[in-house]
């Protein structure tokens, strides 16, 4: 028997239909959907995966809903979200590197745009034109010409700072000197904000502000909210902040230890998992003095705080939800855009020499207004245990974050307060709610324009117990930001850091047997790890990875790109100025000498 090309385009879309109808459970309506993305949150910071912060909502979706331990995200801001909103892997979508950390050499190349391309579509644009209500507030980061701002990529209502980040407690701060401004937005529009908030306060505001206005709509809504917590600078109200007074007075090597036993007996982990090996630059609590001890116990407490008054704010949409009756038709998702932030910018002259400009640093104040404070390496490390590295490098602490689905109806009772231990990752998110919605994605076509096809995975086959593993153990997933790079098929990674954390060279782990990465298996496995390096340059290679540049560091990266961006434009005719002054001085000596 012999098919048309209609019959059999026909035949296939009857196909997939049916398959969406299996995967997707039965609902009175389609379901609401709130995404949550916490800023720079590490593995084990939710109570739900082992920490030891008090965060009673995520902890309650929890445990009505999935945990996936496996999960995988890009290594810094950008690049996460990029694909978050479209499905696409960030080479493809533009957002190959962030505009702060991206080479000269590659500004401007196929793929290192540092915003969304017009390869791609987002999911709230088809949530939208499917006849959802469509919301987003808080941290955008990528892209804000007006065709990638939230009116542009598919909401209806939007309340967004266009950049990478700023103060907590001032809207018109900047929390570092990498732009010339913080820009905020209201539906696309420069907002007029006010000069104080509190942000996770406020964008939890604003999302009620935009379901309030709406109450009568009989469409299902999609909500985004992108937090800043806990993003430096790291700072919190001080009722919060009071709660956690002595708690990390023991010190980050002791809290690494508890939240690897806590992972453990919550089966996040294996019971035999290893700590992972710390860094050459990793300081041991006892050498500190008790003066630093004291410093460094407060800046975790105001770090703390400030993860539970984010989860606090949660609790107040919740609430809402529930009072209103559409608590039990959402969706929720939690997700972290990439491991716990290690840098300490008082460590570049140029930093401390800025910060000190603009902020204070007091013991006794800090996380208050006008304070500035982060949690460094050795926090970072605690905060991503038992996993290796955190933000910014390619090591699961790095790239391995919470996430948390819940709400969904009909699941299986076995499927509540569930574990999923197979590799998932942030391109499986879109194809997720496209499912939870009834909504096809395009493939290649999108209103005339040609776009990339997604590169993830629906999980609701394993979220419903269909399916015991996303990805098949053959089936490749490559990953690549600022010169570090991975490979993952099946349990196996292979993996390459840069210094300081790294050598630069690649190494193969079991990450389900061994997630802190503590056993290089490339001699034991010396076919596997010779392929898996083919497979990687065969990946790099379809997504348009480019080389770093020789002696690269992100940190030196960062100054030069607050040179060409930000200060050359602010100060060029002053530096013209300047120029001319001394040429006609110059012009003026010379004369007189004659």
């Amino acid at each position: 028997m012999t098919f048309s090309s209609s019959t059999l385009r026909t035949f296939l879309a009857v196909s997939a239909s049916a398959v969406l109808l299996i995967c997707t459970p039965v609902w009175a309506k389609r379901p609401n959907i709130v995404v949550m993305l916490a800023d720079d949150w590490g593995f084990s910071d939710v109570g739900a995966f082992g920490g030891e912060i008090q965060t009673p909502n995520l902890n309650q979706l929890a445990q009505n809903g999935i945990r996936f331990s496996n999960f995988h995200v890009s290594a810094s801001c950008s690049p996460t979200r990029s694909m978050l909103l479209t499905g696409v892997d960030n080479h493809l979508n533009g957002v190959g590197n962030m505009r702060e950390t991206i080479p000269q050499s590659h500004v401007g190349r196929a793929g290192y745009l540092s915003v969304l391309n017009q390869r791609v579509v987002t999911v709230s644009s088809l949530l939208q034109d499917s006849g959802y209500r469509t919301y987003a507030a808080g941290k955008w980061h990528v892209g804000k010409e007006a065709h990638n701002l939230p009116p542009a990529r598919g909401f209806d209502r939007s309340l967004v700072m266009g950049d990478s980040g700023s103060d907590n407690w001032e809207t018109g701060k900047l929390y570092m000197d990498l732009t010339d401004k913080v820009y905020w937005f209201d539906n696309g529009q420069e907002a007029k904000m006010p000069k104080e908030f509190y942000s996770s306060e406020f964008y939890i505001s604003k999302t009620l502000e935009y379901l309030k206005a709406d109450t009568k709509s009989d469409k299902p809504f999609f909500a985004y909210i992108a937090f800043q917590a806990n993003h430096i600078p790291v700072q919190a109200p001080q009722s919060f902040i009071d709660k956690y007074k002595g708690r990390y007075d023991a010190g980050w090597d002791v809290l690494r230890n508890e939240r690897r036993d806590k992972a453990i007996a919550l089966g996040l982990i294996p019971a035999n998992s290893k700590m992972a090996h710390l860094p050459s630059t990793h300081v041991a609590w006892n050498s500190l003095s008790a003066s630093d001890k004291a410093y460094q116990a407060r800046r975790m407490e105001v770090y703390a705080a400030m993860a539970e008054a984010m989860d606090f704010h949660i609790g107040r949409l919740i609430a809402h939800l529930k009072e209103t009756g559409e608590f039990d038709q959402t969706v929720f998702m939690f997700l972290s855009d990439n491991g716990a932030e290690a840098s300490d910018p008082y460590a570049v002259t140029v930093g401390r020499w800025w910060l000190d400009q603009q902020y204070n640093r007091e013991l006794d104040r800090l996380g208050s207004k006008g304070t500035f404070s982060i949690i460094g390496p050795n926090w970072a490390s605690a905060a991503t245990a038992p996993l290796s590295t955190y933000k910014f490098f390619a090591g699961e602490g790095g790239i391995r974050v919470p996430l948390i689905i819940s709400g969904i109806p009909n699941m299986p009772k076995s499927a509540s307060n569930r574990v999923h231990a197979s590799l998932t990752h942030v391109n499986d998110i879109v194809p997720t709610l496209l499912d939870l919605a009834s909504v096809q994605h395009p493939g290649t076509l999108y209103k005339g324009q040609t776009i990339y096809p997604l590169t993830g995975h629906s999980l609701m086959p394993v979220i419903t117990g269909d399916a015991s593993r996303v990805r098949g153990p053959d089936e490749i997933l490559g990953y690549e930001l600022s010169g570090n790079q991975a490979l993952f098929k099946g349990d196996y990674k292979l993996l390459s850091n840069l210094a300081p954390v790294g050598d630069g060279k690649w190494h193969l782990f079991n990450i389900v047997k061994d997630p802190g990465e503590t056993h290089d298996l490339q001699l034991e496995m010396p076919e596997l790890f010779l392929s898996m390096q083919a497979d990687y340059a065969k990946w790099a290679k379809a997504n348009g990875v480019l080389p770093m540049p020789e002696g690269y560091d992100p940190i030196q990266q960062v100054i030069i790109n607050s040179l060409v961006f930000v200060y050359w434009p602010r100060y060029q005719w002053h530096l013209a100025g300047l120029g001319v002054l001394l040429l006609l001085s110059g012009v003026w000596l010379w004369r007189r000498r004659r």
